[in-house]
């Protein structure tokens, strides 16, 4: 059974791709994921925050207590948390590169135009085989325009993909005026991929400390509706490439999204839960699948249900939701509040 697929100009083994989380970074674990199968891997994200806070860390406990004897080195800090610059990042890209055959694409979350370019260069001097921008800024400035953030966004990817030769996928949130009209400016300035869709985090308050607290969930099955509907409207209508991302948990969610027009399937919560060997077993339910369907590779499903090829293309609009509600409340089964 013919599993490939291509993505950002790479021919992937599978569609099944590990997304950016605390798996990858433990070298250990991406060569476990490489057995079992994955067939790329987004490795975690480098923050600019992070960088800048190590380095202003290093520099005040440089400068402390400057006036003491020059033999006092004790007053320089040991810990491996200070460090300046994505030096450890950056050797582990380089490590991986080194000890894998997979692709590895690294994940850039910036905030400076700057910082953007600068740390994209140096990830793909590192050796990553490509680069996923992770786009996740929470617009908290009332006075601040949707088309001012959009064309900030668009000028960063702009600037890195004239600044790069590596392949570049842009992973977003779906919170856009117009999402579709977003993800084609994207696509014609040069985005080789687009990932659908980034998480935005959502803090919890402590209602006995009166605080506000880090609260992060792991995805569930039913955040894949979100990147399946877009996905389908997107397939045939842009040129750059589309993943998905967020609620992938089974074989059939992988269908489905390939159905849809998806190139490949990140996935890290459901790998978090069951373990990296769940690999297999989902590479095994998709083989199981074909073959029981008749098809040769999964290239004959990609696109097949997108709202280009479906037979209702009305399937992913408005008119669907309508008919939905309408139907819902005679015991509608499929229907969830």
């Amino acid at each position: 059974m013919d599993l490939s697929t291509h993505y950002l100009g790479m021919e992937l083994r599978t569609p099944l791709v590990a997304s950016a989380s605390p798996l990858s970074e433990n070298l250990d674990n991406i060569r476990a994921l490489e057995e079992a199968g994955i067939s790329a891997v987004v490795m975690h994200s480098l923050f600019e925050e992070q960088l800048v806070q190590s380095h202003d860390e290093l520099e005040y406990y440089h400068s402390f207590a400057s006036d003491s004897f020059a033999e006092a080195q004790s007053f320089f800090p040991g810990s491996p948390q200070f460090h300046v610059g994505p030096e450890r990042y950056l050797e582990h890209i380089a490590a991986a590169r080194q000890s894998l055959k997979i692709p590895i694409i690294a994940s850039l979350n910036g905030y400076s135009r700057g910082g953007w370019i600068r740390y994209a260069k140096d990830l793909e001097a590192a050796g990553a085989n490509a680069l996923e921008l992770n786009l996740y800024q929470i617009p908290t400035d009332p006075m601040l325009s949707a088309a001012v953030i959009e064309q900030n966004y668009l000028d960063i990817v702009h600037e890195i993909k004239c600044s790069l030769t590596i392949p570049v996928a842009v992973k977003l949130s779906p919170f856009f005026t117009n999402f579709g009209h977003f993800a084609q400016q994207l696509s014609a300035l040069g985005a080789d991929g687009l990932v659908l869709f980034n998480r935005f985090y959502q803090p919890d308050i402590n209602i006995e400390t009166l605080e506000v607290e880090p609260h992060l969930l792991l995805s569930s099955p039913q955040e894949l509706r979100l990147p399946l509907t877009w996905i389908g409207l997107l397939f045939g209508r842009i040129e750059a490439d589309l993943a998905a991302s967020t609620g992938v948990h089974q074989a059939k969610d992988v269908l489905k999204l390939l159905m849809a027009g998806a190139k490949i399937t990140q996935m890290a919560s459901v790998l978090l839960r069951r373990g990296i060997g769940y690999v297999r077993t989902l590479e095994l339910e998709l083989i199981n699948w074909l073959e029981e369907h008749e098809y040769d590779s999964i290239r004959q499903l990609q696109g097949s249900v997108s709202q280009m090829y479906c037979p209702d293309p009305s399937a992913f609009e408005r008119v669907q939701y309508v008919k939905m509600l309408q139907g819902g409340y005679t015991g509608h089964s499929s229907l969830t509040l």
